[in-house]
């Protein structure tokens, strides 16, 4: 029995894995992973992979860096954990003194949490809460975008849109108030992504003109909806929303967990249309991909409505056990590091061109609908149909194909549905995002050529349209 199998037998014994069916690995090995380096992952084998999404999207700085590593070393030797309540240390003030400086002006405050899920459930406590304290108890509900997602806990859901993940939890879900998606992959044939995302407004504006009185806050993924299938759209929408959400007093959050830290091609999505959100939430690559830690960026005039005496009960009584832990922030600030001193943002925007380039071939395949990119995010939509974008049943599994010929090939590629996706770490070599390409073309031919089996064709559709 090699090594891997003896790992894997272990695991199937006692784990229950995220986002998967377990009964798939009955036919489908499991992976144990022995170490990583840089873009690389290695398995107990000897067997490499290049890890192109990024370990699900924290990973921006390979595995095993040195700078973090030694960073996370340093801190260790020095405090490794004290609560944040009534107590401090000098990680979390530096880390947010940064995010402070580099995030859109205004966002003066910052809150922790553990993971992007509570990030959001942060953001949506505040904003609730906020309006109570100034007497508006009206203003309970949320607005967001079809084919949304925002997280696995229970009010992040509520504001998600992804039936895969929310259907089966509806009877525990809030009432929202969910507005058509600017997804550009929609556009009608000829129409450009401004123009598209600028008529798609229409319903946002309809929506928060009738309803305004009640609404709490808007919830968005700016630029790309990721668990809804890598959409993209143009940032005309984040100005026109930041516009009526002042004029219809409203909260705006921008969930930028997957799409911040250089993603998008600059620091910060919100960047890109000149507005700063009522509350920017950070989490995944905020660490490197290190350690779970959420960051949610606020206003001033927010906190300032909940600075009172305790006698009042106005105070933002929201706790995690490892709030502004001393390891992850560590963690963040040599991330942080890597960014300032190496020109990150800049230095990606030649690796952004050439994942440009080294997939563009595939916008002629008989069965890709679209080829689409932001930034250091590229989406390959596989379809039935090129003519009428016809997707192919999930029942089919096409994007399972695609993972496991990569995985023969060397490459960590795990598709949402039919989309196959490059989110890899921007340690990247331009030869190594020409392998990607060489191996997603290899897979997705034989993807759309092969034949189903019907025991593939029985599978749950849970599969490869996970969050990270």
């Amino acid at each position: 029995m090699s090594l891997n199998d003896s790992w894997m037998q272990r695991d199937l014994s006692v784990l229950w894995h995220p986002c998967t069916q377990m009964k798939d690995h009955e036919q489908l090995p499991l992976i144990p992973i022995r170490r990583g380096d840089g873009v690389w992952l290695e398995d107990f084998d000897g067997k490499r992979y290049l890890d192109a999404v990024s370990s699900w999207w924290v990973n921006v700085f390979g595995h095993a860096n040195p700078r973090i590593n030694q960073r996370i070393k340093d801190q260790l030797d020095q405090l490794e954990h004290v609560m944040l309540a009534g107590f401090s240390h000098q990680p979390v003030v530096e880390l947010s003194e940064r995010l402070v400086r580099i995030t859109p002006p205004g966002l003066d405050r910052v809150f922790y949490t553990d993971n992007g899920s509570t990030g959001i459930e942060v953001a949506l406590k505040m904003s609730f809460h906020y309006w109570r304290n100034i007497g508006q108890l009206n203003k309970q509900r949320f607005v967001t975008l079809t084919n949304s997602y925002h997280g696995e806990t229970v009010a992040a859901m509520s504001v998600g849109d992804v039936a895969l993940f929310t259907d089966t939890y509806k009877p525990l879900l809030l009432d929202t108030f969910k507005v058509p998606s600017p997804d550009c992959y929609a556009r009608p044939e000829g129409m450009g992504w401004e123009e598209h995302s600028r008529n798609m407004f229409a319903h946002m504006e309809q929506t928060l003109a009738e309803h305004h009185g009640e609404i709490a806050a808007v919830i968005v993924e700016p630029l790309i909806q990721g668990a809804g299938g890598m959409r993209m759209y143009h940032p005309i929408y984040l100005s026109l929303l930041r516009d009526a959400c002042d004029r219809y007093d409203v909260h705006l959050i921008h969930d930028e967990i997957a799409v911040g830290f250089g993603r998008t091609g600059t620091m910060f999505a919100c960047e890109q249309a000149g507005v700063t959100p009522d509350f920017l939430c950070l989490s995944k690559a905020l660490t490197g991909g290190y350690l779970p830690m959420a960051a949610v960026l606020t206003t001033d005039k927010l906190y300032q409505a909940f600075y009172d005496d305790y006698s009042t009960l106005r105070a933002f009584l929201h706790s995690h056990t490892y709030t502004g832990n001393p390891l992850a922030c560590a963690a963040a600030l040599a991330t942080l590091d890597i960014f300032e001193q190496d020109g990150i943002i800049e230095a990606n925007k030649a690796l952004a061109a050439r994942m440009e380039t080294a997939t563009a071939h595939l916008r002629d395949h008989p069965n890709v609908a679209e080829v689409r990119q932001t930034g250091m995010a590229v989406a390959i939509e596989m379809v039935q149909d090129k003519a009428s974008k016809t997707p192919y049943p999930w029942q089919e599994r096409r994007g399972l194909k695609v993972y496991q010929h990569a995985l023969h090939r060397g490459a960590l590629l795990r598709p949402l549905g039919s989309v196959v996706y490059f989110l890899p770490p921007y340690t990247i070599t331009e030869e190594q995002i020409d392998f990607l390409a060489d191996v997603a073309t290899e897979g997705i031919d034989i993807a759309t050529r092969a034949a189903v089996s019907v025991a593939v064709a029985q599978g749950a559709p849970s599969e490869f349209r996970d969050p990270g």
